[in-house]
């Protein structure tokens, strides 16, 4: 490949930073703010979106990390998992895009019925 091609290569992928093969495109600042908004049990951590659900004991956290599973498994999209004997954190992010998507929010008000 030329340097010229390398170039025109380099811009496209420049211009199209934020669109990626799943039709993702990463959220603005003022998008994740308004998200955010909606989701008082969920706070931001860098590129990605974090909650930590307590529950009554372990056998309700594995409960709740498998609904969390199967609605993860309906959407294509699937979280970080922390099980720590009642508590189970879990971490959005949309790995693919290198950061935060509709995807994550619409799975995030999903989880949030759960609790």
């Amino acid at each position: 490949m030329n340097s010229g091609a390398v170039e025109s290569a380099a811009r496209m992928l420049t211009s199209q930073a934020t669109v990626y093969s799943r039709g993702m495109e990463l959220l603005s600042e003022e998008a994740i703010a308004q998200e955010l908004a909606g989701l008082p049990d969920w706070e931001r951590s860098g590129d990605a979106i974090t909650t930590t659900v307590q529950l009554q004991d372990f056998r309700a956290a594995m409960l709740f990390a498998s609904a969390t599973g199967y609605l993860a498994e309906q959407a294509n999209h699937h979280p970080d998992v922390t099980i720590q004997w009642n508590r189970v954190t879990l971490t959005l992010s949309t790995h693919s895009a290198g950061g935060l998507t509709a995807a994550d929010f619409a799975l995030a008000r999903r989880i949030s019925t759960l609790s």
